[in-house]
C-alpha cells in the first residue's frame, strides 16, 4: 500500500538509519527506486528488498520523479553540526525549504524528501522538511515528531543511553522498565548557576525555542518568512524568556542575569553540557570559566567573524534604535514609526531576509551566538564542534544565552524609550471597572491567592529516535517543575447600558529581587510575565469571569510537548493534528520558594474594538498559544504592541503599580503567593 502520511513519519523516525531500514516494530518498509539509494546501498538493492521487504506488512511505495539538483545542500557534511546561525548554511536551509515547497503535491514532496534524507545532514534535512510540512497547505495537518523524539540524545544524560539500549534489547517490550534521567547532572549543587538548571535544561523550554524558529524561519521563500509582525514576535518572545529566567533567579536568591554588553570581558559563567550531539556522536564542548571572545575563523563551519566587527555593527544598530531611523542600502534614512518600528529593528538584529540593510547592519544576534559557541576552539585547531548555544534546540541550556538576550533586549529597549508613554485614552477603557481579581487552586485545598509548585515525574518513549536501537517502547523518566492547576476569578463592571467586548490581559510581576530588595516599577515593567489574554463579552452590570490556567494564550498543553502521537498517524488509527509552538504549560509559573514568594497579579481589560484585528477560535487550528506564536497563516490577533501596556515607560506620575490601578479603573491587581512544596509527584 502507499500512504504518504505514514511515509513522512518514517522520514522523521531514527534519522541516522537508512530510510529503507524497517520502521515501527519492523512492520513498515519504504520501497525506494534504485537510484534513490545512496552509493553504498545501490549495488545491494535486490538484497535489500528481499531481506527487509519480504517480511514487512506495510509497504510505502515511493514513486520516482524528476529530482531537483540538491548538490548545494550536500556541501554541508552529513556527520557534522549544522550551523543554524551561520549566514551561508542558513541560506542553504532556506533554499532546501524552497525546493520542498515547490513540489506540486504531497506525494512528490515525499519522493524528493526520500531521495534527500540519506544524503543530507540530518539536522538540516529535518529542519527544512519540518518547516515545509508546517507551511504547505496540503500537509499542514501532518503530525511531526518533536525533536526529543527525533534526536533524544540531545536531551538526556549520556550515561543512561547504554541502560536504555540494554533494557530495550534484553527485556521484552511488555516487561520493560523506565530508565530514570537525573534532574541535575550537569554540575554540583555548589555552583550557583546550577540552581537554575531546572529551568535552563527543561526539555519543554528548549523545544519551545526550536519550534518557534520552525514557525518563524529566518530564511526560505519570502511568503514563509514574511509573516505578520515576525520581527516584533522575535523581540517579544525572547524578552519573555529572559523575564521568566530572571524571575526564576530572584526566587532562587540570585541577581538578575548581566547583559553581555562587553564582548571583550572574560565570561565568568562556565558551562559543561554533558549531552551528546547526535550529528557527531560526541558531547557538546564545555566552556571553561573566564574564557574570552576574540574571533572565530572556521570557514568550513560557516563561522568567520571578529569581536571588532560585531562591535561596529552593534554601534550602528544602537544609533538606529536611539535615533528612530535606519540606513537603507542607498544611504537614505528611513524613519521608524511606533507601529512597525520594533518589527523593522528586530528583523535587522536577528538578520532574517527581511532585514532592510544586511551589509550595513550585519548579523549581530546570530554571530554572537556563533562566537560564544566556538569560544573553546575559534580556529578549529582541535576539530571541536560548537557549544550548545550554537544549536537552536539546546541554546537555552547555557547561562550565556540569557546574558546575550538581555543585551539584545537592552538594545530594543533603547528604541522603546524613544516612544511617548501611552496616553490616558490608550490605557483606559471608559465605563469599565475591574472590581476584583484573585486566583484559586482548582482543588480548593489552599486559600485564595496562593499557588503551588512542585516536582513532577513523567515518562517519554524515546524508541523512535534511537538509531539502530531496539524496537518498541524505550521509556525514560524525567523530572520537571509543575504547578497545581488554578483558576482566575475576575469581577468586571460594565457601567453602560449595552454589551461591550473587552480583552482581558493577565500578567505576573516579581516584587522583590534576589536580595529581597523591592524592585522599582521600571524594573518590574521589564520583568512582567504574560500569563493569558482572551476576549470577553461584558454585559451591563457585574460580570464574574472565571478562566482556567490551562486555557492560557501563552502555553501549549503538556501532551503536546511530550506525548508520542506518531502511532495515532499509522494506518487504521485516527489522525492527530499537532501544533508544537508554545511555551510549555508546566513552566507557566515561576518556582517560588518554600516559604512562599509574593508576586503582583495584574489584570487589565482593554477595549476590544481598539485591540481586534481578526476574530478567531482559540480552540481551533493551533490558535491557543497565540501570544508567543501568533496564528497560523493569519494576522497577529492583537493590534496593540506586544507586551502592551508594559512595553513602554510610563508617565512620571505612575511610579508604582498602585498608581496605575488608582488612575485606571480597567486595571486592578492582587498580591499572590507562589509556594514551592518540594514534593515529587508522578504524572498519571
Amino acid at each position: 500500500m502507499s500512504d504518504w502520511r505514514t511515509g513522512f513519519l518514517c522520514l522523521m523516525t531514527r534519522p541516522y538509519e537508512p530510510l529503507f531500514y524497517p520502521k515501527y516494530g519492523g512492520e513498515t518498509f519504504m520501497v525506494l527506486p534504485e537510484n534513490y539509494l545512496t552509493d553504498r546501498y545501490r549495488p545491494l538493492s535486490g538484497l535489500i528488498g528481499e531481506r527487509f521487504g519480504k517480511y514487512t506488512t506495510n509497504h510505502i511505495v515511493i514513486k520516482p520523479i524528476d529530482l531537483p539538483n540538491l548538490s548545494y545542500a550536500e556541501s554541508i557534511p552529513r556527520h557534522c553540526t549544522f550551523n543554524f546561525f551561520g549566514a551561508g548554511q542558513r541560506k542553504i536551509a532556506g533554499r532546501l525549504i524552497e525546493d520542498f515547497m515547490k513540489q506540486p503535491d504531497p506525494e512528490a514532496l515525499l519522493s524528493v524528501a526520500s531521495y534527500a534524507r540519506d544524503r543530507l545532514n540530518p539536522t538540516l534535512f529535518q529542519y527544512a522538511l519540518s518547516v515545509a510540512l508546517q507551511h504547505r497547505k496540503d500537509t499542514g495537518g501532518i503530525y511531526m515528531p518533536s525533536l526529543l523524539e527525533m534526536f533524544p540524545l540531545r536531551f538526556v544524560d549520556p550515561l543512561v543511553v547504554p541502560r536504555l539500549k540494554e533494557e530495550g534489547f534484553v527485556v521484552s517490550s511488555s516487561q520493560r522498565m523506565s530508565i530514570d534521567i537525573p534532574l541535575n547532572y550537569t554540575a554540583s549543587d555548589g555552583q550557583p548557576e546550577q540552581k537554575l538548571a531546572y529551568f535552563r535544561e527543561d526539555i519543554g523550554v528548549n523545544l519551545h525555542h526550536w519550534h518557534w524558529h520552525l514557525v518563524y524561519p529566518a530564511e526560505g521563500p519570502f511568503e514563509i518568512v514574511n509573516k505578520d509582525r515576525r520581527g516584533e514576535l522575535f523581540f517579544y518572545m525572547h524578552r519573555q524568556i529572559v523575564a521568566r529566567y530572571n524571575t526564576e533567579r530572584f526566587c532562587n536568591f540570585l541577581p538578575p542575569t548581566v547583559p553581555l554588553r562587553n564582548l571583550r570581558e572574560p565570561i565568568p559563567e562556565p558551562y559543561y553540557p554533558k549531552i551528546l550531539n547526535s550529528a557527531t556522536n560526541v558531547t557538546y564542548p564545555a566552556r571553561h570559566k573566564n574564557m574570552t571572545l576574540t574571533h572565530m575563523s572556521r570557514p568550513a563551519d560557516d563561522a568567520v567573524a571578529t569581536v571588532l566587527e560585531i562591535e561596529s555593527y552593534t554601534g550602528r544598530f544602537m544609533e538606529a534604535a536611539k535615533s528612530g531611523e535606519v540606513v537603507l542600502p542607498n544611504e537614505e534614512r528611513m524613519k521608524l514609526n511606533e507601529v512597525t518600528g520594533i518589527d523593522v529593528l528586530a528583523n535587522l538584529l536577528e538578520n532574517s531576509i527581511l532585514s532592510v540593510n544586511i551589509p550595513y547592519y550585519g548579523n549581530i544576534h546570530s554571530t554572537i551566538h556563533d562566537l560564544v559557541a566556538f569560544i573553546h576552539d575559534p580556529d578549529g585547531e582541535f576539530l571541536e564542534g560548537p557549544g550548545v548555544i550554537g544549536d537552536l534546540a539546546t541554546a537555552l541550556r547555557d547561562p550565556i544565552f540569557y546574558r546575550l538576550h538581555w543585551f539584545v533586549d537592552d538594545m530594543f529597549e533603547l528604541y522603546k524609550q524613544t516612544l511617548a508613554p501611552y496616553s490616558k485614552n490608550e490605557l483606559g477603557f471608559s465605563g469599565v471597572t475591574v472590581e476584583n481579581v484573585s486566583v484559586q487552586v482548582t482543588n480548593r485545598k489552599t486559600s485564595a491567592n496562593r499557588l503551588l509548585t512542585f516536582w513532577q515525574r513523567f515518562q517519554v518513549d524515546l524508541g523512535i529516535g534511537l538509531d539502530f536501537g531496539p524496537e518498541g517502547n524505550v521509556v525514560a523518566t524525567f523530572t520537571h517543575l509543575q504547578h497545581a492547576p488554578f483558576i482566575y476569578r475576575i469581577n468586571v463592571s460594565n457601567h453602560s447600558q449595552k454589551v461591550r467586548r473587552g480583552t482581558v490581559r493577565i500578567f505576573l510581576a516579581p516584587i522583590f529581587d534576589g536580595d529581597s530588595e523591592m524592585l522599582s516599577f521600571d524594573q518590574q515593567r521589564r520583568h512582567v510575565i504574560e500569563l493569558d489574554k482572551f476576549a470577553v463579552d461584558l454585559n451591563p452590570g457585574t460580570n464574574n469571569i472565571i478562566r482556567s490556567s490551562e486555557e492560557s494564550s501563552v502555553t501549549i498543553p503538556f501532551e503536546r510537548t511530550f506525548r508520542r502521537q506518531d502511532i495515532g498517524m499509522m494506518p487504521g488509527n485516527e489522525r492527530f493534528i499537532f501544533c508544537n509552538c508554545g511555551w510549555p504549560d508546566h513552566m507557566l509559573l515561576p518556582k517560588g520558594t518554600s516559604k512562599g514568594t509574593p508576586y503582583e497579579l495584574i489584570v487589565m481589560v482593554s477595549d476590544f474594538i481598539e485591540d481586534s484585528v481578526v476574530e478567531f477560535d482559540e480552540l481551533q487550528d493551533c490558535s491557543d498559544s497565540h501570544s508567543y506564536c501568533g496564528l497560523r497563516d493569519r494576522l497577529y490577533p492583537d493590534r496593540r504592541a506586544m507586551g502592551y501596556p508594559f512595553d513602554r515607560t510610563f508617565n512620571t506620575d505612575i511610579a508604582h503599580i498602585d498608581d496605575l490601578v488608582q488612575q485606571f479603573s480597567n486595571i486592578n491587581r492582587a498580591v499572590v503567593e507562589i509556594r514551592f512544596t518540594n514534593t515529587v509527584i508522578s504524572r498519571t
